[in-house]
């Protein structure tokens, strides 16, 4: 849209919608004091970027977004990742063909995104109001906060948030933190089953040339006794770290520490007149002195482990994309990535706990050499705000974890390797992205990425970044793996139908339940865990289908004509939704049993195809004796 010659954003308009989602911040304490104005009516001569580098660093207005600013910090350290994030030659103020529309791109998901905005920019009283630069006349840290606003819904939705997903949303990179303190991260649930490899190193086993390549951060959870200022949930920039030597021949390591506020806002030993500085030549003294910039203060490797709670760093990446790690300093130059979801019913077998586990998606990794790979699992994440009573944190994601186990593609069994511990893992955590670390002998790795509640949806993104050469692929299910020691995978199908007034029975809730189709097959071998799988499949357009479901019954020795009113199901598949197909993955004892497929309502009717995998002579189906008995009694409409 144009307005006087000017873009005007038609999805992110200069109104209350793009301010504010909930209103559960202290930021509606702004209604009606916002006004909307384009750079060149805030100063004269505005820029994208200042002429001097230093101006360009983020200041922090009254929008809870010091996350973001940590991660805008760092595109100042990589030219490749700034001009990919602010496409370069875009029109400027003063240029002929300006018309005050910006483009910026954010890494979602596995692929760069575009985002388009106005300049129309939130202001109080002629001054912007939320972040900006340290010169007041470059504004591109006030317009990529705009982009992100828009990326998310509204300013409000950036109030709180961690660092390491801005930092990834920026660059792409992989980005982990972990403790200063020690301590495992909170609300993280429990699987009993799971043996956790932490990321194992701390900060000073970073080397010095990766400290300064890396985007670090470092955040305190409440009041540092050296910032009393800060209160609660505050995070920093580290800008650079440097050795010194004292004048009595004490090794110092000495870190610049830049708060997004813009005030130095520091009390220890090494604040700008400081005890500490005296403890060094005066002319060592005046030169680090002399590189702090506005909001920047030092402190000592001792006071950053004591006044800080949490680090973050993200891995650097070279120009032509490479992840360098930051467990040994190697170039990762092989990668991918592959999406899957996690479906209800289907795909969402919960953690370990559970014995739907096997039911997770599962992917090959196979790996050509030995050599080092960074594995990560990244969840989408949803738009929605926080439900009632969640907080705001977690409210969006689920507590999810990767596991890792070495397998024999010849001669594998899917249920016995689940059952042992994995390799490497991360326990379930309610991060957006988890990261497992490892160095990997050649082979085949099963990877089982999960969430910690069964049932719980989502899609997410699994990447592999590696020394050495790999590949990445699906693992379907039934698993690939044939000729296994304990048997052979197998798949048959059988195709009925639901007919009006014969075999339309309807769910269990109706009395005519026991009319609906029986599928009768014989379950010969148990290896342990789950052993067989059923999928129900009805055969109707998308806009037209039934809600549909099954039950299993174990038919009791010598009775092959089965009176589903009179027992029990052993295992039941009814969601009685309206899909394509509903599937159950189960583990049966040795013995016949009969499947009654049913629609929810009865008198529906509809073909379906009822398919069943398990091990080679797992079952066998009563095609003589239990179908011809099934047919004195009409019931069923079967073709084996």
């Amino acid at each position: 849209l144009r307005h006087h010659g000017m873009f005007v954003d038609p999805d992110f308009p200069a109104e209350e919608s793009s301010l504010f989602c909930d209103y559960t911040t202290p930021l509606p304490k702004l209604l009606g004091d916002v006004t909307w104005l384009r750079p060149q009516e805030i100063c004269k001569q505005p820029q994208l970027f200042p002429d001097d580098p230093v101006e360009a660093h983020p200041k922090q207005g009254i929008l809870g977004d010091c996350w973001l600013l940590c991660a805008c910090s760092m595109l100042l350290k990589n030219q490749h990742l700034l001009n990919k994030v602010f496409p370069p030659e875009q029109p400027l103020w003063g240029d002929r063909v300006y018309h005050g529309e910006f483009r910026v791109q954010f890494w979602q998901n596995g692929r760069w995104i575009e985002v388009r905005v106005d300049d129309q920019l939130p202001c109080v009283n002629d001054t912007l109001c939320f972040s900006r630069c340290q010169s007041p006349r470059a504004f591109w840290v006030a317009l990529l906060e705009k982009a992100y606003a828009k990326l998310h819904g509204s300013y409000e939705r950036l109030w709180a948030g961690q660092v390491c997903e801005a930092v990834v949303d920026l660059s792409g990179t992989i980005a982990v933190r972990w403790s200063l303190k020690g301590a495992e991260s909170p609300q993280q649930p429990k699987d009993s089953q799971t043996q956790h490899t932490p990321n194992g190193m701390r900060l000073s086993e970073l080397s010095l040339e990766l400290k300064e390549r890396c985007a670090i951060s470092c955040c305190v959870h409440s009041a540092p006794t050296g910032i009393p200022e800060l209160g609660q949930y505050h995070a920093m920039s580290v800008m650079e770290w440097t050795n010194v030597t004292t004048t009595t021949g004490e090794q110092v390591e000495l870190i610049r520490i830049r708060n997004p506020w813009g005030r130095r806002s520091w009390n220890g030993v090494w604040r700008e007149s400081g005890s500490g500085w005296a403890s060094l030549e005066p002319s060592c003294s005046q030169a680090l002195l002399g590189r702090t910039a506005e909001g920047e203060f030092w402190m000592d490797e001792t006071e950053f482990q004591q006044e800080f709670d949490e680090v973050t760093v993200g891995c650097p990446l070279s120009e032509t994309g490479h992840l360098q790690s930051i467990y040994t300093g190697s170039y990762l130059t092989h990668s991918h990535q592959i999406g899957g979801r996690w479906v209800k019913g289907h795909s969402a077998g919960g953690c370990r706990n559970n014995n739907t586990f096997s039911i997770n998606p599962k992917f090959w990794l196979k790996v050509c050499e030995r050599g080092e790979v960074l594995l990560s699992l990244l969840q989408y994440g949803h738009p929605e705000p926080p439900a009632e009573g969640r907080t705001q944190q977690h409210s969006h994601l689920q507590a999810i974890a990767l596991h890792v186990w070495k397998v024999e593609k010849k001669h594998f069994n899917l249920m016995r390797t689940l059952n042992k511990p994995p390799l490497v893992s991360h326990t379930h955590a309610y991060n957006r992205e988890v990261v497992v670390p490892t160095h990997l002998n050649p082979g085949f790795y099963l990877l089982v990425p999960s969430t910690f509640l069964q049932g719980a949806e989502g899609r997410f993104l699994l990447r592999v970044h590696s020394s050495c050469s790999t590949s990445l692929s699906v693992m379907k299910s039934p698993p690939p793996l044939q000729h296994c020691s304990e048997g052979e995978w197998e798949t048959l199908s059988s195709h009925g139908c639901w007919s009006v007034g014969s075999t339309a029975g309807g769910s269990r809730n109706f009395t005519t339940h026991g009319l609906n189709p029986r599928i009768p097959f014989t379950v010969t071998y148990d290896p342990g865990g789950n052993n067989v799988k059923v999928t129900l499949c009805q055969n109707r357009p998308e806009n037209s289908l039934h809600a549909i479901g099954f039950h299993i019954y174990k038919v009791p020795d010598g009775d092959s004509l089965l009176s589903p009113g009179a027992m029990s199901p052993v295992v039941s598949c009814v969601p009685h939704a309206h899909s394509q197909e509903v599937s159950v993955f189960c583990h049966l004892q040795p013995g016949k049993y009969i499947i009654i497929p049913s629609t929810y309502q009865p008198e529906l009717s509809a073909h379906f195809t009822l398919t069943f995998t398990s091990l080679y002579r797992l079952y066998t189906p009563l095609s003589k004796i239990s179908t011809s008995a099934v047919k004195k009694k009409k019931t069923i409409s079967v073709n084996h």
